[in-house]
């Protein structure tokens, strides 16, 4: 989930924009883009709006980009100076950007263009910090990468097999990522948490399996014809598809199948194990227990109060929390469909979490658990890692580990943890693999 979950949607428009879905090179698109920067600027929203294609016009309120100047000069005070905007290429697409400095962090501004001049792209996110850790040095002589083509309903992303050099019929760990369009490394600033336990489980004898999420690949085309965005068609039918074809690997041992899922994805663990044919057991890193609504108010409240503590944030939260609960009330006569759904997410999307029980659906399975948790982590608590060990309190086949140096991407630190850390490079530590190898190769933790 990561710059924080709540900041994919909210911040980012991950879920329905994702990634760029044309390319552009004209210059022209510097002009369009400056004008698109002055809407921003001025809280435009119907401007914004009218900009887009028409499949994003179909798919996004003009109220996804209310108030998205405001919002962030409110969590990271005054624009302070704006950047030149630049060109940059990612993956064969090419981007404008320019860089914005407020009191507090720093942020990038990111536009697309179709070929006909309309939007297709308006991201805001954190800007890429120098790293300034010390690397970890993997040992490349003792794995071996191919690129991959997997994915479900005729979707096809782009990932990485990582197997281990010199061993045959190896288990393999199939990564899922938390929400948001994210890539095959999970890439939060000058952090990849998804390479680095792919890198680090290979040198320990495990093959993993990392694919780009179809809400990246595909941004707002990512639901086949007659479906709705939900859990299943943003992560969970993708995941399926990949337990059933690393199981016909030949590198890879058929037995030995496994899923990790960070945060969304490991909400959605359990349930990727209720409906996959054959999958040996599942890995949950910081995985949320409680109604995705209430973890959106906490997270809020949170940062809003480490940013800003005015009347007029406390009134946002009010409004978020007021939003949340109505959200609860969805499929009942008390349901107020005059208010805006909480962080402009699609009506189907909040039903079918509404409808999940993450917990519930995992105590009736039968196969070996690792729940995971940093105990500095605020988007995902251990106020959830508590719901987790009571809701398997009798499961004999589920093991729990909290790490009290670590927050939500598996970063060490100290004292209360914030957003900007996510910008800061921090590798995920050895000792989380050594835990899951031995989950992996033992049934439990020793």
């Amino acid at each position: 989930m990561n710059f924080s979950f709540l900041y994919k949607w909210a911040l980012v428009l991950g879920l329905l924009l994702g990634h760029v879905v044309a390319v552009f090179a004209q210059d022209a698109n510097i002009n369009r883009a400056e004008h698109v920067y002055e809407l921003f600027v001025e809280n435009q929203a119907d401007s914004i709006h009218a900009l887009l294609n028409k499949n994003l016009q179909e798919k996004l309120s003009p109220e996804v980009f209310r108030d998205m100047f405001k919002q962030s000069e409110k969590q990271f005070g005054k624009l302070q100076s704006k950047g030149e905007w630049r060109k940059e290429s990612a993956e064969g697409i090419t981007l404008y950007h320019r860089d914005l400095k407020f009191e507090r962090y720093d942020l990038r501004f990111l536009l697309s263009f179709d070929a006909d001049g309309e939007m297709n792209t308006i991201r805001l996110m954190p800007v890429p910090a120098a790293s300034t850790a010390k690397p970890v040095v993997y040992n490349k002589e003792k794995m071996l990468e191919r690129d991959i083509t997997v994915g479900a309903d005729g979707f096809k992303l782009p990932g990485t097999i990582t197997l281990p050099v010199g061993k045959k019929k190896v288990p393999v760990v199939i990564l899922v990522h938390g929400s948001g369009p994210q890539d095959r490394d999970e890439t939060v600033g000058p952090n990849k948490p998804f390479r680095d336990l792919a890198w680090g489980l290979a040198e320990r004898g495990i093959a993993t399996i990392r694919y780009d999420k179809r809400t990246k690949v595909y941004g707002a085309a990512c639901v086949p014809e007659g479906r709705e965005i939900d859990y299943d068609t943003e992560s969970v039918d993708d995941a399926i598809a990949i337990v059933a074809w690393a199981k016909t690997l030949p590198e890879v041992d058929a037995d030995s199948v496994y899923v990790l899922g960070h945060s969304l994805g490991a909400t959605l663990a359990p349930r990727i194990a209720e409906r996959a044919d054959g999958l040996t057991g599942i890995i949950l890193v910081a995985a949320l227990a409680r109604p995705f609504e209430d973890a959106i108010v906490e997270q809020m409240t949170y940062i809003s109060s480490l940013t800003d503590s005015s009347a007029r944030a406390k009134e946002q939260i009010a409004e978020i929390k007021k939003q949340a609960d109505n959200i609860k009330k969805l499929g009942t006569p008390d349901f107020d469909d005059k208010l805006p759904l909480l962080l402009n997410v699609p009506r189907p999307y909040w039903e079918f979490a509404n409808a999940y029980k993450p917990v519930e659906v995992a105590s009736k399975l039968t196969l070996p658990m690792l729940i995971l948790q940093g105990e500095r982590d605020y988007q995902v608590t251990m106020q959830d890692f508590g719901l987790w060990r009571f809701g398997l309190l009798r499961n004999k086949n589920a093991f729990f580990k909290s790490y009290p140096k670590l927050n939500h991407m598996l970063q060490e630190g100290s004292g209360k943890a914030t957003p900007f850390e996510y910008n800061q490079a921090s590798p995920v530590v050895g000792y989380v693999m050594d835990d899951i190898v031995s989950f992996i190769h033992n049934g439990s933790l020793l």
